[in-house]
């Protein structure tokens, strides 16, 4: 049922500005893909495909409404008989999603010649870094915009933009959750990282803005909110001068709106330990921490430009299990970054396996053009690369299953998302949507309603799934 999605596995393509250029755009052959999504015969509707994570969702679920405001169809995850135009919201973090993002506007240009769909537009951190040189090899594309030039966007799909309804979005995912983002940008400056120049610096919403945006997700059946940006331990500080999101988790939980309350995207430098105190006190805010530490190693933290050293990540994880024992701490890692050596390897390799980290996230390094560790020398090989990665995620791998199988005779609440074959697929407040494990319920045995929450009672566990029954 649920694969093992925690592996991104790159290729070292450095300079994408040559890539887009070289691109091999095969001429009269469209992908199924896009064949099944557009027809000849155009009409005012918007298909709409958003590549990336969910910040880049919400991006997307803003623009649909406000096109859906104006009284434009708006088509998503859909096979439309009819459609006017179609929006493509880019993704630019990382190299396969970099690839998949062009291959997505080629496919599209290669239907708009064979008259398929009308008009093209894309979006999004691609488009934002690249426009130039989109532009010129892909002319087939009506516009391309930024990441935050939603209302341009709007304009050209002949839409009327209404600020005030901002914080109206067409949900994409299922009704019972949704991400809410607080902030956008990012003022750290890791070595590896583009993202500071995508999307510029850190910009946090008001907390009057987020909980009215959060009021009118509740009002549309959301049970379980997701707060994201780029870094909510940042949160606060360039408008109210001093971290802000334990107030502002706490301003949630109060409100009751939510049931659940998960946070994603934290970072290790200054992390807000009162936060801590507060999920443990509060039953609606879940005990998952999503931390990326990416080494342990202190040179190559220091590489890395992360601004927290060996002693201090030891310090935070000892801080997160002493505070919230039973939490699920999900983390991600950089192998073959410049310059780690044997030996910094086997060190990350016994911290992961001391920690017991609940989740683990791995790949290997791919420079980006731009940034400092691009100056750096790519001196780790690639097939050493793909060893490193292959040992850290087995080492995960039997560490998820330890953590799971002592899941096993336990009741765990679980919340419904969805049925698939002859299960229902929930998930524990351990467990964040797409990435984490998943809860099977056999359907044929019970009969359960999507997106309420039920005792689950674990009777099986494997590597990444777990099997449960209803508790009496």
């Amino acid at each position: 049922m649920q694969t093992n999605k925690t592996v991104c596995n790159l290729k070292p393509i450095h300079t994408y500005r040559a890539f887009i250029s070289q691109y091999n755009r095969p001429k009269n052959r469209i992908t199924t893909f896009a064949k099944n999504l557009i027809m000849k015969k155009t009409n005012k509707k918007l298909l709409l495909v958003n590549l990336g994570c969910s910040k880049n969702l919400v991006d997307s679920e803003v623009v649909m409404q406000q096109a859906k405001l104006s009284g434009i169809d708006v088509l998503y995850g859909e096979n439309p008989e009819t459609v006017d135009a179609v929006l493509i919201n880019t993704c630019g973090f990382i190299a396969d999603a970099k690839e998949e993002s062009i291959e997505t506007i080629v496919n599209f240009a290669e239907a708009k010649e064979e008259g398929l769909v009308k008009h093209i537009y894309v979006m999004g951190c691609l488009s934002q870094r690249y426009r130039d040189e989109l532009k010129k090899e892909i002319p087939e594309v009506d516009q391309f915009f930024g990441v935050d030039e939603f209302e341009d966007v709007v304009k050209s799909l002949g839409g009327n933009f209404r600020k005030e309804k901002l914080h109206e979005r067409f949900l994409t995912t299922p009704s019972h959750y949704a991400y809410l983002k607080i902030a956008e940008g990012c003022d750290r400056k890791c070595s590896f990282c583009a993202i500071p120049m995508i999307r510029g610096k850190h910009l946090s919403r008001s907390i009057e803005d987020i909980m009215q945006e959060a009021e009118y997700l509740a009002k549309q059946g959301v049970k379980e909110v997701i707060l994201i940006s780029q870094d909510l331990t940042y949160y606060g500080i360039d408008i109210y001068k001093k971290q802000m999101l334990t107030e502002l988790t706490k301003r949630l939980s109060d409100s009751g709106l939510f049931e659940w309350i998960r946070l994603h995207y934290t970072y290790p430098t200054a992390f807000p330990l009162d936060l801590l105190a507060l999920m443990r006190e509060r039953e609606n805010i879940c005990n998952y921490i999503d931390i990326p530490l990416q080494h342990i190693s202190t040179p190559l933290l220091k590489s890395m430009k992360r601004g927290i050293d060996r002693q201090g990540t030891l310090d935070l994880m000892e801080a997160f299990r002493k505070n919230i024992p039973d939490a699920a701490v999900r983390t991600t890692f950089i192998v073959g970054y410049p310059g780690e050596s044997e030996e910094d390897f086997e060190a990350l390799l016994e911290f992961i396996r001391t920690s017991r980290f609940e989740r683990v996230g791995a790949f290997t390094y791919s420079e980006e053009e731009d940034t400092a560790a691009a100056k750096l020398a790519d001196d780790v090989p690639e097939e050493v690369k793909q060893l490193r990665l292959e040992q850290l995620m087995d080492v995960q791998q039997g560490i998820s299953l330890e953590l799971n199988k002592a899941k096993e005779g336990k009741v765990f609440r679980c919340i419904i998302d969805r049925i698939e074959d002859d299960f229902y697929v929930g998930r524990t407040e351990f467990d964040s949507p797409e990435v984490d494990n998943e809860v099977l319920v056999p359907s044929e045995k019970h009969q359960l309603q999507i997106g309420e929450f039920y005792p689950i009672r674990i009777m099986q566990a494997d590597f990444f799934d777990l099997y449960g029954e209803l508790a009496e």
